[in-house]
């Protein structure tokens, strides 16, 4: 029960930061050039007993279970999921479904009686749940409402589910795609080698050489203290066919040691490109300007805002979920409310797509959510929306 009132205290908050706490309004019946004929997609099946779809897809489910552990040891985690879904929620201001939380302890045993449980008390969607191991074993059988999974489980999501995560490997196809536009086609990439900077390099090594292009060498960049690295970006730079852009798959701790020795290696003027990593143990403004100039991904709302969400210093003031690393929990969280809601849109209408807190969101043909994220760069050691960059 102390959980329960923690929740509508959060709430409450929420609804008052986003101005519209009780405000409802009918959704109104779309005309006849509202939205394209849907495309019928066999790997979905949505309840057709729920109102009409808006004029620009809205379409929510009439109860919508989210599945999340409450206790345990993801539990951290799930609150500033858990409360940047409800400011989307709140901030929505026409029907919404009735919202049902149910607790998975974070395991996979409790997630499957969370889902089971949702389904007989008449969730005719489920949102959740958030741990890798949760989201596999409801991937292990057939689902009987609509599923969209906050994390990607063992395999690929089954008919009638979808899953949405922050996965570098999105970032890295993004970083590969921002190299392409700007005619830069042979990368050098600095790893550390954590499964982040594997796995976004790896997704950014096959977009890159589907475009013709290539990872011209890879430097391993271990330790808290990266020490010279001369040798080896000397050889790139000399190498045959030189190096149009760099890579920087590394935590800004990391990159500050390392990336001061392109400008002595001659490499200092190329494109330098990073994943999310690179944020991490930044914060100091006379430290971080040695990232100066480097584009990496980003979130949208964090970068830039978002319209109908408050702005992150202004929940970050009375929210701890919204402070910090935090924030990037709290856009996923507000996004995943965005998805439930637009589901069956994004299923039906191969080309649609959603500008989120986290980018731009998209629904592939395998029922995996992509996400193109928003850019910034460091200018003076702060962080600033890179203009222009794209999704």
């Amino acid at each position: 029960m102390r959980q329960m009132s923690k929740w509508m205290v959060c709430a409450a908050m929420l609804a008052t930061l986003a101005g519209c706490a009780s405000v409802q309004v009918e959704r109104p019946t779309p005309g006849p050039d509202a939205v394209a004929p849907p495309t019928l997609n066999p790997h979905w099946r949505f309840d057709p007993a729920r109102a009409p779809a808006a004029r620009d897809g809205y379409r929510p489910p009439r109860k919508l279970a989210v599945l999340l552990p409450m206790t345990g040891q993801l539990a951290t985690a799930a609150g500033p999921v858990r409360d940047g879904l409800l400011a989307g929620y709140y901030a929505e201001r026409r029907e919404k479904p009735e919202l049902a939380f149910y607790d998975t302890a974070g395991t996979a045993s409790g997630a499957v009686a969370a889902r089971d449980r949702a389904i007989a008390e008449g969730a005719d969607q489920i949102l959740g749940p958030l741990g890798r191991d949760e989201v596999s074993a409801l991937f292990n059988a057939p689902q009987p409402v609509p599923l969209l999974a906050l994390n990607r489980g063992n395999a690929a999501a089954p008919d009638n589910a979808a899953d949405f995560s922050l996965a570098p490997e999105d970032e890295g196809r993004a970083a590969a795609a921002y190299a392409l536009a700007r005619n830069a086609r042979r990368v050098l990439v600095l790893s550390n080698g954590d499964d982040h900077a594997l796995r976004s390099v790896d997704a950014f090594r096959t977009q890159l050489e589907a475009e013709g292009g290539a990872i011209v060498g890879t430097l391993a960049i271990v330790g808290e203290t990266p020490g010279d690295q001369s040798v080896g970006l000397r050889s790139a730079a000399t190498r045959e066919g030189g190096v149009d852009a760099i890579l920087i798959a590394l935590r800004g701790s990391e990159a500050r040691l390392v990336v001061p020795q392109l400008f002595a290696a001659g490499l200092g003027d190329r494109l330098r490109i990073a994943t999310s990593q690179l944020t991490s143990g930044t914060g100091k403004a006379d430290e971080d300007r040695a990232l100066d100039g480097i584009a990496f991904a980003s979130e949208t709302w964090t970068n830039a805002g978002l319209a109908g969400l408050p702005s992150p210093a202004t929940l970050a003031a009375d929210l701890p979920t919204a402070r910090g690393p935090a924030a990037r929990l709290f856009a996923f969280g507000h996004d995943a409310w965005l998805l439930s809601a637009y589901l069956q849109h994004l299923a039906e209408q191969p080309d649609a797509g959603l500008d989120g807190a986290t980018g731009r969101l998209s629904l592939d043909a395998e029922g995996r959510v992509v996400r193109a994220p928003a850019w910034a760069t460091f200018s003076n050691g702060v962080v600033v929306p890179l203009a222009g960059a794209g999704g």
